[in-house]
């Protein structure tokens, strides 16, 4: 790990100790076009140039001598770091070069700076990021767009994740829609369910919440809670009226996706439900056929447990034996095996 030692370029730049970073630009190997890759830094494929790295740490005195010294490039990502590295040189220098853009919001959010925040609001005109808000935790943010836009339908979608059922109490007292959606679907009820909420799961669908809605992309908030693998939530939605049996936009029924998604339990809530785990689905296949082609021996035995038909062929005639062994999983193979007819 290249932070390890204390003895290193990089070091320097986290400490902004511009005599060891001219130090190490004096040494034959430096490259200063040398760019480092690192699960600290927010994801990049090509990874972060020194310059970058001092926006990222609000080192302004290295900052400033790789401008000096070798005309360092300034980039939009320069800019954007700035707003988590927080010093104002540095982002006075990138603003002259670069335009702000929404990551700079985002980051803006992120470092829970209400002056960026305003100022990119109120020079640039640049929208505040609600999920943003929630998923680092930013109530404030949150309140200053709740004050300014008096949009309480976007602001009830996100507010589950706050955690704070008087929040949700106050916008829906302010005629907020407890079945409000954004662009892709989402209703409040999926984000409760995404952050695993069932006091305001339990508020929301007192207020009328649709515990079926299907029209976000990743489906119902009962696949939601699925694709989560939140047991517990699914078992509150089923016991407040939610359907096992439908299927999302795509036409997955609820019993592939936990199948999928590997959650026992869940199937077995199903089955309890009454889901029918003969159906063909719209892929041509059955849930044996799932269990098998994903190896899943619990499931499978789970499957057949309940009297699943172990002979159904696929689209391309192939029963869940064949799928297995194509597959070559062993386990479920044996197990089909054991329950086949001579």
């Amino acid at each position: 790990m290249i932070f390890d030692d204390e003895n290193t370029i990089y070091k320097a730049i986290m400490n902004d100790d511009k005599e060891s970073f001219i130090a190490f630009t004096e040494k034959k190997e430096f490259d200063k076009n040398q760019c480092i890759e690192s699960e600290l830094y927010p994801e990049s494929e090509e990874g972060y140039s020194f310059l970058e790295l001092c926006c990222y740490h609000g080192a302004v005195d290295c900052f400033k001598f790789l401008r000096t010294k070798f005309n360092a490039l300034i980039t939009e990502r320069c800019l954007s770091l700035s707003f988590l590295g927080g010093n104002p040189d540095i982002m006075s220098e990138c603003l002259k070069m670069q335009k702000p853009f929404q990551k700079c919001m985002e980051y803006a959010i992120i470092s829970h700076n209400i002056d960026f925040v305003t100022f990119l609001m109120n020079e640039y005109k640049l929208n505040i990021n609600l999920e943003c808000c929630y998923q680092y935790n930013n109530l404030e943010v949150f309140l200053i767009y709740l004050d300014q836009t008096k949009n309480f339908n976007t602001c009830l979608i996100s507010s589950p994740c706050f955690h704070i059922p008087s929040l949700c109490e106050y916008l829906i007292s302010q005629k907020a829609d407890v079945n409000a959606k954004n662009e892709q679907g989402k209703t409040p009820l999926h984000c409760a369910v995404e952050c695993s909420d069932k006091v305001i799961a339990k508020l929301l669908i007192s207020h009328g919440a649709d515990v079926n809605s299907n029209k976000y992309i990743f489906g119902a908030p009962l696949r939601y809670a699925i694709y989560y693998k939140d047991k517990e939530m699914v078992e509150f939605l089923l016991s407040n009226g939610a359907d096992p049996k439908q299927k999302d936009l795509e036409s997955e029924s609820l019993l592939q996706c936990a199948i999928n998604r590997n959650q026992k339990e869940i199937v077995e809530l199903f089955i309890a439900k009454g889901v029918n785990i003969n159906e063909i689905y719209a892929s041509g296949e059955t849930a044996l056929h799932i269990a098998a082609a994903s190896n899943n021996k619990e499931i499978t035995e789970l499957l057949i447990a309940h009297g699943v038909n172990i002979y159904a062929k696929d689209k391309n005639g192939e029963t869940p034996l064949q799928i297995a062994e194509e597959r070559n999983n062993e386990e479920v193979a044996l197990l089909l095996k054991l329950h086949i007819k001579a």
